[in-house]
């Protein structure tokens, strides 16, 4: 789903929790967190914190959101995958938390 590409994509993204009987709530809390814990992610800075939010947020999303399509409850298992390695191993090159001080 893409909730940029459409007028009204917001609104489908809130039609389709529902369908799976998230209440509307969920559609910006689960936007913000993506986002914030993304960026953090992106900038290196609370790595192991942002990958172990996404990773648990990933897998939610795989076992709630993707009932409809084994494609999608593989494809959220693998980034949640993806995450909990990187929350085992945060320190990578460019990570704002491993500067040295």
């Amino acid at each position: 789903m893409a909730i940029l590409n459409t007028p009204d994509g917001y609104l489908q993204y809130q039609m389709t929790l529902g369908q799976f009987g998230l209440p509307a709530v969920f559609a910006p809390l689960l936007i913000l967190v993506q986002f914030v814990f993304g960026l953090l992610l992106i900038i290196g800075f609370k790595t192991r914190l942002s990958a172990r939010v996404l990773g648990v947020l990933a897998a939610f999303m795989a076992v709630i959101l993707a009932q409809a399509s084994l494609d999608a409850f593989f494809a959220y298992m693998g980034i949640a995958g993806g995450m909990w390695l990187l929350s085992i191993y945060p320190d990578t090159a460019c990570s704002l938390d491993n500067r040295k001080k």
